[in-house]
């Protein structure tokens, strides 16, 4: 079993949005029995609150359901996941010294951005100060991410 976690800033915007395409992308595939995902935050400020709201209404307008609860980024999740996607660069920062210390990972670590033929930047913008359309721009990186994302693991693992 291939695991994919993706982690942001709350876990209530990019991460859970990612979560939840990169799960309908496995679906649709019908490679839920060999790839699975989750999502976490590097602070605790969002732990057991749904995805903003604004985040959700954009995603169910293009036919995609968030229904994940946010959490907090644990040690034991850079061992239990072969997979941990950051969105920015201060996301890999957090994650590097979680690293640090717990004696490192067994985790490959890469910015979710490496995988957006069309990125612009490294980063996956946070649309949560700003307006609507920050969280339909985000939609599309991270639906361009996914599935580019998803064609990789798939290849890796001979799936």
């Amino acid at each position: 079993m291939v695991k994919v976690l993706f982690v942001c800033l709350g876990n209530i915007c990019r991460s859970p949005l990612a979560e939840a395409l990169f799960r309908h992308k496995i679906e649709e595939k019908q490679l839920s029995n060999c790839i699975v995902c989750d999502s976490a935050g590097i602070t605790w400020h969002h732990v057991g609150q749904p995805p903003d709201e604004r985040m959700r209404r954009v995603a169910n307008d293009r036919g995609i359901t968030i229904s994940s609860k946010a959490r907090l980024l644990r040690k034991d999740d850079l061992f239990e996941f072969d997979y941990v996607l950051p969105m920015d660069g201060e996301n890999l920062d957090a994650i590097d010294a979680l690293r640090g210390r717990c004696g490192g990972c067994v985790s490959k670590i890469k910015l979710m951005r490496e995988f957006d033929t069309n990125a612009e930047s490294k980063n996956v913008p946070d649309p949560y100060y700003g307006g609507e359309e920050g969280f339909g721009e985000v939609f599309d990186i991270l639906n361009r991410s996914t599935e580019n994302l998803l064609d990789f693991v798939v290849k890796e693992h001979y799936l």
